[in-house]
């Protein structure tokens, strides 16, 4: 007979698996608390050696007899008990005094042999002085402190001794310091211009071939090579006082083109505490690496470059003085192109707000070339700027510092904003909110209402319906417009408060130029108030020749768009651009015709329902008249609006024609004579006003 069998029950697939995991989870806690264990021991070990090398520095040397000094009341009670002791009343007293004189003399009998004094001792006039310098502590020659590794320690069975060793570059720091001397030495020589330049010349290629070597093998693999550009970032503290204006700037071009060529295409976001304790493959631990070091790499570069501005700008000198004062100008406008080429370069990456946050207040600098920096910087990101993130973050900033500065700013600030790449916007974002939404039906209501075959139909019909919404509103196009709508918001909300709280400031020439382009985009709410200020800027007579032609340009813009459905007559505007044609002439310069020319495109051209047969001829004559008395650059856009543009019937493409007619005109032809464009300028014109007078006797 076998074995006999074994009663158990045999354990099932899933009973197996089950326990399985259970175990291998179990195996995996152990193995943490194993290793916790194994780290607290290990910082409980360290801790003793540091107490222990803390007290071992901290303890003084104990003397090895500690004599007591006898105090002064101790020998007036002894010489009494002295007295009392003697028989006083059978000795005269010429003894008694001569044996109390023998008593204070010191004796072999008398004295104290606890005391280290002399037997015969005298006070001596310095010796309460010596005992002072005595009690002072002795300053001890301070030794170089060599910097040391600390290494495991021995455990003995009563103590912890510890082992250090010094470390390995201090032996050639003290070996190279004999040719340190020779250097000191030889600056300390009085140099000739000549010899000084020689060297500096020397230093510098030296240097230059460094920068390079190191540039090159960053570039070439930056995955193993990540460490070099902290050894390239340390050159930028360079103390050399020959070279160190060049090689600071030098360094930061150099990182500066590093970055732009070895920084990726996303943002780098920091890993979670789940991410970096799970154990990973070798490539992607690689890979994590290179991506920490860049990133503190980069911060630590714009920190750098951050800490030279402010250094220009708060007019500091640091202790080592191997910048001068004066150059520190040069190194900050170095430092602040590398920060807007960056800006403009690296849109996506890590830090981007803080490189606007840094250049936004240079743009109001005093120094025209820092400010014309930073703000070309801005106007290229605006107009690059594809999905709109840095936009709405520029913006943001500006409105802040506007606001805060209490509009005392550059002009020039304010026109960076028309370079926005805003082209459409969600206007109707309070209807859709306020709009119900599309709702499915459920199961139950389905199972009440519909038949079995209706019900499957329904189903497929509603997630068809789906796929469409879902396939037609694409994510990126509603972020960017949702993106732009709330960039729109915020420069029509520093406009309105310039033109609510600082009407006569110099920013209102920019506000009135902005608002003319973007008018098109503002909302239905704001119309009525806006038309009001303007037409009140119109009557007050503050305003020059190209601000109201502006302010009549935001008008039309704003009633050719949504306006359309507002009664609003804007009688006013066109009277006012109608008297307002005349105060150009050649005595100033034509800059303005370009704004005349589409003022009369939104006036003429996109409302021409809105026109009269009376009006449009009346601005015929006036721009024959005009086209007499201004420039012949100007006039041949003039010409071309009247005789190519057909001002009665005009047709959009038409009218662009003319515009840009009168662009090249103004870009080429500005050296042209009156007298060389007369004879053509008088034919244009009378062939003109035949053809408006033919136009008028046929609509009779």
């Amino acid at each position: 007979m076998g074995p006999p069998k074994s009663k158990k029950r045999k354990p099932t697939f899933r009973r197996l698996l089950k326990t399985s995991s259970v175990k291998i989870e179990n195996k995996t806690k152990n193995r943490r608390f194993k290793a916790e264990n194994a780290d607290k021991k290990h910082r409980k070990e360290q801790r003793k050696l540091r107490n222990a090398l803390k007290d071992s520095a901290s303890r003084a040397p104990r003397p090895l007899e500690v004599y007591k000094k006898r105090p002064e009341e101790e020998l007036e009670d002894e010489d009494e008990e002295f007295l009392e002791s003697l028989p006083t009343d059978m000795m005269e007293d010429e003894d008694l005094e001569q044996i109390k004189a023998m008593a204070r003399k010191a004796s072999f009998v008398t004295r104290d042999l606890s005391s280290s004094e002399p037997i015969h001792s005298k006070k001596r006039k310095g010796e309460q002085s010596a005992e002072s310098y005595e009690k002072h502590p002795r300053k001890m020659r301070k030794e170089e402190q060599k910097e040391v590794i600390h290494l495991l320690p021995i455990k003995d069975k009563s103590r912890i001794i510890p082992q250090s060793m010094e470390k390995p570059g201090e032996r050639r720091s003290s070996a190279g310091r004999v040719t340190g001397r020779e250097e000191e030495l030889e600056e300390a020589l009085p140099l000739t211009a000549e010899e000084r330049e020689t060297l500096r010349a020397k230093k510098l290629t030296e240097k230059k071939l460094c920068i390079a070597m190191l540039g090159s093998a960053i570039i070439s693999d930056p995955n193993n090579n990540i460490k070099k550009l902290k050894e390239l970032r340390g050159m930028l503290m360079e103390t050399d006082s020959l070279v160190a204006v060049t090689v600071r700037k030098l360094v930061m071009v150099s990182l500066m083109e590093i970055f732009k060529d070895i920084v990726p295409a996303f943002r780098i976001r920091p890993l979670t505490e789940e991410e970096k304790n799970a154990k990973v493959k070798r490539d992607t631990q690689q890979l994590r690496e290179f991506e920490e070091g860049l990133v503190s790499q980069y911060k630590f570069y714009l920190e750098n470059l951050e800490q030279t501005i402010k250094d220009w700008k708060q007019k500091k000198l640091k202790r080592s003085q191997a910048v001068a004062l004066q150059a520190y100008r040069g190194l900050a406008e170095v430092a602040i192109r590398c920060v807007c080429e960056l800006l403009v370069a690296l849109p996506h990456f890590n830090f981007h707000n803080n490189i606007i946050v840094m250049l936004v207040p240079l743009m109001n600098d005093s120094s025209r070339k820092v400010s014309d920096m930073c703000c070309e910087a801005m106007k290229t990101l605006f107009r690059e700027d594809r999905l709109g993130y840095a936009s709405l973050g520029a913006v943001k900033v500006l409105s802040g510092m506007i606001k805060g500065r209490h509009f005392n700013v550059r002009p020039e600030l304010l026109k960076t904003l028309m370079w926005l790449r805003i082209r459409e916007v969600d206007l109707k974002r309070d209807t859709d909110e306020t709009a119900p939404k599309k709702r499915f039906m459920n199961n139950k209501e389905r199972r009440k209402s519909l038949s079995r075959m209706q019900r499957k139909w329904k189903k497929a019909e509603e997630k068809l319906e789906k796929e469409l919404l879902e396939a037609e509103a694409s994510d990126n196009k509603d972020k960017k417009i949702k993106l732009h709508t709330e960039t729109l918001d915020i420069v029509f909300l520093i406009y309105f408060r310039i033109l609510k709280k600082a009407q006569k400031s110099v920013l209102l020439p920019a506000v009135l130029e902005g608002l003319a382009k973007f008018a098109h985009l503002i909302n239905l709410e704001f119309f009525d108030d806006l038309l009001n200020v303007l037409q009140n800027l119109i009557r007050s007579g503050d305003l020059t020749n190209r601000e109201s032609l502006h302010c009549i340009q935001t008008a039309f813009n704003i009633l050719s768009g949504q306006g359309d459905v507002l009664n609003i007559d804007p009688l006013k505007f066109y009277t006012h651009l109608y008297k307002t044609l005349l105060c150009l002439h050649a005595g100033a310069p034509n800059d303005d015709i370009i704004i005349v020319l589409q003022c009369l495109d939104v006036m003429l051209t996109k409302r021409r329902k809105q026109v009269t047969l009376q009006r449009a001829m009346a601005f015929v004559k006036r721009l024959c008249t005009l086209s007499m008395h201004v420039l012949p650059n100007a006039s041949i856009g003039i010409m071309a609006a009247n005789f190519m543009g057909n001002l009665c019937r005009p047709s959009r493409s038409v009218t662009c024609s003319w515009i840009t007619t009168a662009r090249a005109a103004g870009c080429t032809s500005p050296s042209w004579t009156n007298q060389s464009i007369a004879t053509p300028r008088t034919q244009v014109i009378t062939h003109t006003l035949m053809h408006a007078h033919k136009q008028s006797v046929m609509v009779r």
